[in-house]
C-alpha cells in the first residue's frame, strides 16, 4: 500500500515499510495539499524541525481561551463537548450550553455523563506550543490556537483525571493510559505541530519516531487546511523579498511545504534557499492559490 506525497513538485511513492530516520532524507519537501490528503505520520514527522525549546515567558493568559472565535454563538469548550458527545447531546439553544450528554475519554477509556468530569485538552498543550514556537506569535494567532475547533485534532474532550495527568508534557514523558490510542495520539500530535509550524525537541521527536517505527508502523493521517488566525510564522526575522540576493545565513528558517506570506519572501531550510510561491518547482499551481515554501530553483 502506498500514499501520495509531493516533493519538489513531483509525485513520490512512499512505502509503508519505511521504519527508520536513516531510511528517508529528512530534507524531503513533503507537501500536504489539504484535509483530504492521506499521508504517513512518520513522513510528516520527518519534516518537523528539531530545536531546543524556548523556556521563558510563558503565561496561560497569553492564550485567551474558551472564546467564540468563529462567531457561531458557542465558545470553544461547548463546541468540543457537543462534537465529542456520544450520540446527540441536549443543548440549551439560547446560550449554547451542553445540558446532558455521554462522553468516552480516548485517553483512558472512561465513560461519563457528567460534564464536570470532562476537560477539553489541547493535544499540544499551550505551554508546549509556546516553547515550540508560539512565543513568536501575535495575540490573534495565540487566540486562534487556543480555541481552534476547525481541526478536531487540536482540542479533544477527555476525562479530567487524564488531562491532569498529562498536564503540559510531550510524548517523551507522557502517553495516554489507553495504549490502543497511542497511534492516533501520535499522529494527532504530529498533525498539530506540522499545521501550526511548531518544532520538536530531540527527545519528543525521538519518542514519536520510535512509536511510529515500531508498534504504530504504517500509521496514516489526514492532511490539514491552513490554521485560522492568519499565517503562522516561527521566525522573528521579517521575511525578505527576492529583490536582492541576501546571504543564506541572514535568511529566516522555514519549513518546506508550509503555508507562507507574502509571495516572493525567501528563507532557508538546512542550508538551502526557499521561496514563498504559489507554484511548485515545476510550475504547478498549488490548490486554491495557496502560497507555500518551496526550494528555490
Amino acid at each position: 500500500m502506498k500514499f501520495r506525497v509531493v516533493a519538489a513538485g513531483a509525485a513520490l511513492a512512499v512505502s509503508v515499510g519505511v521504519t527508520g530516520v536513516a531510511a528517508v532524507d529528512r530534507g524531503v519537501d513533503l507537501r500536504v495539499e489539504g484535509a483530504d490528503d492521506t499521508v504517513l505520520a512518520l513522513e510528516v514527522l520527518k519534516t518537523i524541525p528539531v530545536e531546543n525549546e524556548y523556556s521563558r515567558g510563558y503565561r496561560r493568559n497569553l492564550f485567551p481561551h474558551w472564546r467564540d472565535v468563529d462567531g457561531d454563538g458557542c465558545d470553544a469548550r461547548e463546541q468540543v463537548l457537543k462534537r465529542d458527545a456520544l450520540g446527540l447531546p441536549q443543548v440549551d439553544p439560547f446560550r449554547c450550553f451542553v445540558i446532558e450528554a455521554d462522553w468516552l475519554s480516548p485517553y483512558d477509556g472512561r465513560k461519563s455523563s457528567d460534564r464536570t468530569s470532562m476537560d477539553i485538552d489541547h493535544t499540544v498543550a499551550l505551554k508546549e506550543a509556546w516553547d515550540s514556537g508560539a512565543w513568536q506569535w501575535n495575540l490573534e494567532q495565540r487566540t486562534a490556537y487556543a480555541n481552534d475547533t476547525s481541526d478536531p485534532r487540536t482540542l479533544v474532550a477527555v476525562s479530567a483525571s487524564s488531562n491532569r495527568s498529562k498536564a503540559d508534557r510531550d510524548p517523551s514523558n507522557w502517553m495516554p493510559q489507553l495504549r490502543g490510542y497511542w497511534c492516533t495520539y501520535s499522529a494527532n500530535w504530529i498533525a498539530v505541530k506540522a499545521r501550526w509550524s511548531l518544532s520538536m525537541d530531540q527527545s519528543e521527536w525521538g519518542r514519536l519516531n520510535n512509536v511510529l517505527s515500531g508498534t504504530c508502523a504504517g500509521t496514516t493521517m489526514r492532511g490539514w487546511n491552513p490554521p485560522p488566525g492568519g499565517t503562522v510564522s516561527t521566525s522573528t526575522t521579517p521575511a525578505k523579498t527576492a529583490t536582492r540576493a541576501p546571504t543564506i545565513g541572514s535568511l529566516p528558517r522555514v519549513r518546506p511545504g508550509a503555508f507562507c506570506a507574502p509571495e516572493g519572501a525567501v528563507g532557508t531550510y538546512r542550508g538551502r534557499p526557499y521561496v514563498c510561491s504559489t507554484t511548485s518547482a515545476t510550475g504547478t499551481p498549488y490548490v486554491n492559490g495557496a502560497k507555500r515554501w518551496r526550494q528555490q530553483n
